[in-house]
Protein backbone atom coordinates (compact mmCIF):
# COMPACT_ATOMS: atom_id res chain seq x y z
CA UNK A 1 0.00 0.00 0.00
CA UNK A 2 2.77 2.48 0.93
CA UNK A 3 4.61 1.86 -2.34
CA UNK A 4 1.40 2.29 -4.32
CA UNK A 5 0.68 5.64 -2.64
CA UNK A 6 4.26 6.84 -3.16
CA UNK A 7 4.16 6.08 -6.88
CA UNK A 8 0.76 7.74 -7.28
CA UNK A 9 2.20 10.74 -5.48
CA UNK A 10 4.90 10.92 -8.16
CA UNK A 11 2.24 11.06 -10.87
CA UNK A 12 2.12 7.39 -11.84
CA UNK A 13 -1.00 5.40 -12.53
CA UNK A 14 -0.55 2.15 -10.63
CA UNK A 15 -1.93 -1.25 -11.52
CA UNK A 16 -1.81 -3.10 -8.22
CA UNK A 17 -2.15 -6.87 -8.29
CA UNK A 18 -3.16 -8.72 -5.13
CA UNK A 19 -5.33 -11.63 -4.08
CA UNK A 20 -7.56 -9.14 -2.25
CA UNK A 21 -8.02 -5.50 -3.23
CA UNK A 22 -10.34 -4.07 -0.56
CA UNK A 23 -7.70 -1.66 0.74
CA UNK A 24 -7.02 -0.42 -2.81
CA UNK A 25 -10.57 0.08 -4.05
CA UNK A 26 -11.50 3.70 -4.67
CA UNK A 27 -7.97 5.12 -4.55
CA UNK A 28 -7.29 7.80 -7.15
CA UNK A 29 -4.62 6.80 -9.63
CA UNK A 30 -4.90 3.10 -8.80
CA UNK A 31 -6.40 0.25 -10.79
CA UNK A 32 -6.64 -2.73 -8.44
CA UNK A 33 -6.64 -6.18 -9.98
CA UNK A 34 -7.64 -9.23 -7.97
CA UNK A 35 -5.12 -11.78 -9.17
CA UNK A 36 -3.15 -14.66 -7.70
CA UNK A 37 0.41 -13.80 -8.65
CA UNK A 38 1.56 -17.20 -7.42
CA UNK A 39 -0.30 -18.80 -10.32
CA UNK A 40 1.41 -19.36 -13.66
CA UNK A 41 -0.86 -16.91 -15.47
CA UNK A 42 -1.30 -14.28 -12.74
CA UNK A 43 1.73 -12.17 -13.62
CA UNK A 44 0.84 -12.09 -17.32
CA UNK A 45 -2.71 -11.00 -16.50
CA UNK A 46 -1.48 -8.06 -14.43
CA UNK A 47 1.03 -6.85 -17.00
CA UNK A 48 -1.40 -7.28 -19.88
CA UNK A 49 -4.10 -5.30 -18.07
CA UNK A 50 -1.75 -2.35 -17.64
CA UNK A 51 -0.61 -2.38 -21.26
CA UNK A 52 -4.13 -2.75 -22.66
CA UNK A 53 -5.45 0.21 -20.65
CA UNK A 54 -2.46 2.58 -20.72
CA UNK A 55 -0.58 1.49 -23.84
CA UNK A 56 2.79 1.05 -22.12
CA UNK A 57 4.50 -0.10 -18.95
CA UNK A 58 7.15 2.17 -17.46
CA UNK A 59 7.79 0.74 -14.00
CA UNK A 60 7.49 -2.64 -12.33
CA UNK A 61 7.78 -3.00 -8.56
CA UNK A 62 8.07 -6.59 -7.33
CA UNK A 63 6.83 -6.26 -3.77
CA UNK A 64 5.33 -9.69 -3.12
CA UNK A 65 7.02 -11.50 -0.25
CA UNK A 66 6.35 -13.64 2.78
CA UNK A 67 8.28 -15.29 5.57
CA UNK A 68 7.57 -18.16 7.93
CA UNK A 69 9.83 -18.39 10.94
CA UNK A 70 11.73 -21.67 11.05
CA UNK A 71 12.21 -22.35 14.74
CA UNK A 72 13.53 -25.86 13.96
CA UNK A 73 16.40 -24.50 11.87
CA UNK A 74 17.75 -25.90 8.62
CA UNK A 75 17.34 -29.58 9.48
CA UNK A 76 13.74 -28.94 10.50
CA UNK A 77 12.86 -27.10 7.29
CA UNK A 78 11.53 -29.41 4.57
CA UNK A 79 11.97 -29.27 0.82
CA UNK A 80 8.32 -28.21 0.56
CA UNK A 81 8.92 -25.28 2.90
CA UNK A 82 11.94 -24.16 0.88
CA UNK A 83 9.87 -24.46 -2.29
CA UNK A 84 7.15 -22.28 -0.72
CA UNK A 85 9.68 -19.58 0.19
CA UNK A 86 11.24 -19.63 -3.28
CA UNK A 87 7.82 -19.45 -4.92
CA UNK A 88 6.67 -16.48 -2.83
CA UNK A 89 9.93 -14.52 -2.73
CA UNK A 90 11.59 -15.33 -6.05
CA UNK A 91 9.43 -17.06 -8.64
CA UNK A 92 6.58 -14.53 -8.52
CA UNK A 93 9.03 -11.70 -9.16
CA UNK A 94 10.78 -13.71 -11.87
CA UNK A 95 7.56 -14.43 -13.78
CA UNK A 96 6.25 -10.87 -13.47
CA UNK A 97 9.59 -9.46 -14.62
CA UNK A 98 9.62 -11.77 -17.63
CA UNK A 99 6.10 -10.62 -18.53
CA UNK A 100 7.02 -6.94 -18.17
CA UNK A 101 10.34 -7.01 -19.99
CA UNK A 102 8.85 -7.76 -23.40
CA UNK A 103 6.92 -4.48 -23.36
CA UNK A 104 9.83 -2.52 -21.88
CA UNK A 105 12.26 -3.81 -24.49
CA UNK A 106 9.85 -2.87 -27.29
CA UNK A 107 9.49 0.68 -26.02
CA UNK A 108 13.21 0.98 -25.23
CA UNK A 109 12.78 2.10 -21.63
CA UNK A 110 11.65 0.95 -18.23
CA UNK A 111 12.57 0.56 -14.59
CA UNK A 112 12.23 -2.49 -12.35
CA UNK A 113 12.57 -2.37 -8.57
CA UNK A 114 12.76 -5.63 -6.64
CA UNK A 115 12.04 -5.62 -2.91
CA UNK A 116 14.56 -7.99 -1.38
CA UNK A 117 15.76 -8.08 2.24
CA UNK A 118 18.87 -7.76 4.35
CA UNK A 119 18.35 -11.49 4.94
CA UNK A 120 19.66 -12.03 1.43
CA UNK A 121 23.15 -11.70 2.94
CA UNK A 122 22.62 -11.28 6.70
CA UNK A 123 21.61 -14.40 8.61
CA UNK A 124 22.26 -14.07 12.37
CA UNK A 125 20.37 -17.31 12.97
CA UNK A 126 18.42 -20.01 11.13
CA UNK A 127 14.97 -18.47 11.59
CA UNK A 128 14.76 -17.25 7.99
CA UNK A 129 17.00 -19.79 6.27
CA UNK A 130 14.63 -20.39 3.33
CA UNK A 131 13.46 -16.78 3.06
CA UNK A 132 17.05 -15.50 2.96
CA UNK A 133 18.03 -17.97 0.25
CA UNK A 134 15.08 -16.87 -1.89
CA UNK A 135 15.84 -13.18 -1.43
CA UNK A 136 19.50 -13.81 -2.26
CA UNK A 137 18.33 -15.30 -5.55
CA UNK A 138 16.27 -12.16 -6.19
CA UNK A 139 19.29 -9.89 -5.61
CA UNK A 140 21.38 -12.05 -7.93
CA UNK A 141 18.68 -11.87 -10.61
CA UNK A 142 18.62 -8.09 -10.21
CA UNK A 143 22.34 -7.90 -10.95
CA UNK A 144 22.10 -10.23 -13.93
CA UNK A 145 19.14 -8.47 -15.56
CA UNK A 146 20.72 -5.05 -15.10
CA UNK A 147 23.62 -6.19 -17.29
CA UNK A 148 21.54 -7.87 -19.94
CA UNK A 149 18.90 -5.17 -20.31
CA UNK A 150 20.85 -2.01 -19.47
CA UNK A 151 21.85 -1.56 -23.13
CA UNK A 152 18.15 -1.75 -24.00
CA UNK A 153 17.28 1.23 -21.78
CA UNK A 154 15.95 -0.73 -18.81
CA UNK A 155 17.20 -0.22 -15.27
CA UNK A 156 16.89 -2.99 -12.67
CA UNK A 157 17.58 -2.30 -8.99
CA UNK A 158 16.76 -3.79 -5.61
CA UNK A 159 15.84 -2.47 -2.18
CA UNK A 160 16.81 -4.48 0.89
CA UNK A 161 14.95 -3.41 4.03
CA UNK A 162 15.78 -4.55 7.52
CA UNK A 163 12.97 -4.78 10.05
CA UNK A 164 9.94 -2.83 8.87
CA UNK A 165 6.99 -1.82 11.05
CA UNK A 166 4.41 -3.97 9.27
CA UNK A 167 2.25 -6.93 10.22
CA UNK A 168 4.98 -9.25 8.98
CA UNK A 169 7.01 -8.29 12.05
CA UNK A 170 4.51 -6.80 14.48
CA UNK A 171 1.10 -8.26 13.59
CA UNK A 172 -0.74 -11.34 14.71
CA UNK A 173 1.38 -14.41 13.89
CA UNK A 174 4.20 -12.05 12.91
CA UNK A 175 7.88 -12.55 13.69
CA UNK A 176 7.76 -11.02 17.18
CA UNK A 177 4.73 -13.06 18.22
CA UNK A 178 6.02 -16.30 16.69
CA UNK A 179 9.46 -16.06 18.23
CA UNK A 180 8.02 -14.90 21.55
CA UNK A 181 5.63 -17.84 21.72
CA UNK A 182 8.40 -20.33 20.94
CA UNK A 183 10.71 -18.86 23.57
CA UNK A 184 8.06 -18.16 26.17
CA UNK A 185 8.65 -14.42 26.00
CA UNK A 186 6.48 -11.35 25.50
CA UNK A 187 6.48 -10.28 21.81
CA UNK A 188 7.37 -6.76 22.95
CA UNK A 189 10.58 -8.13 24.44
CA UNK A 190 11.43 -9.73 21.10
CA UNK A 191 10.73 -6.45 19.32
CA UNK A 192 12.89 -4.47 21.75
CA UNK A 193 15.73 -6.96 21.37
CA UNK A 194 15.57 -6.51 17.60
CA UNK A 195 15.60 -2.71 17.92
CA UNK A 196 18.66 -2.90 20.18
CA UNK A 197 20.71 -4.02 17.17
CA UNK A 198 19.55 -1.12 14.99
CA UNK A 199 21.69 2.01 15.11
CA UNK A 200 18.68 4.32 14.90
CA UNK A 201 16.88 2.34 17.59
CA UNK A 202 13.68 1.85 15.58
CA UNK A 203 12.12 -0.12 12.76
CA UNK A 204 11.93 1.38 9.28
CA UNK A 205 8.49 2.65 8.31
CA UNK A 206 6.71 1.36 5.18
CA UNK A 207 6.64 4.94 3.88
CA UNK A 208 10.44 5.17 4.07
CA UNK A 209 10.83 2.00 2.02
CA UNK A 210 8.24 3.30 -0.44
CA UNK A 211 10.11 6.59 -0.87
CA UNK A 212 13.26 4.71 -1.83
CA UNK A 213 11.33 2.54 -4.28
CA UNK A 214 9.81 5.62 -5.93
CA UNK A 215 13.21 7.29 -6.21
CA UNK A 216 14.77 4.25 -7.89
CA UNK A 217 11.81 4.03 -10.25
CA UNK A 218 12.19 7.66 -11.31
CA UNK A 219 14.49 9.29 -13.84
CA UNK A 220 16.17 11.19 -11.00
CA UNK A 221 18.44 8.16 -10.67
CA UNK A 222 18.52 7.48 -14.38
CA UNK A 223 22.05 6.05 -14.40
CA UNK A 224 21.65 3.75 -11.40
CA UNK A 225 21.20 0.10 -12.27
CA UNK A 226 22.30 -3.19 -10.74
CA UNK A 227 22.31 -1.60 -7.28
CA UNK A 228 20.93 -3.02 -4.05
CA UNK A 229 20.06 -0.27 -1.59
CA UNK A 230 19.94 -1.00 2.13
CA UNK A 231 17.33 0.68 4.30
CA UNK A 232 17.87 -0.90 7.70
CA UNK A 233 18.54 1.86 10.23
CA UNK A 234 22.18 0.80 10.46
CA UNK A 235 21.50 -2.86 11.27
CA UNK A 236 24.25 -4.00 8.90
CA UNK A 237 27.58 -2.82 10.30
CA UNK A 238 29.85 -3.88 7.43
CA UNK A 239 30.30 -2.37 3.97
Amino acid sequence: MAATKALVGEGAHVFAGSRTTENLDGLDGVTPLAVDLASAEGSQRLVQAAIEERGRLDVLVNNVGAVRIRMAGFLGTSDEEFEWAIQMNFMIALRTTRAALAAMVEQGAGAIVNVASVNAFFQPDALTVDYGAAKAALVNLTKSLSQEFGPKGIRVNAVSPGQVATDLWLGEHGVAETVGAAMGEDPNKVRKAAMANIATGRFTTPEEVAALIALLASERLGNVTGANYLIDGGLIKTT
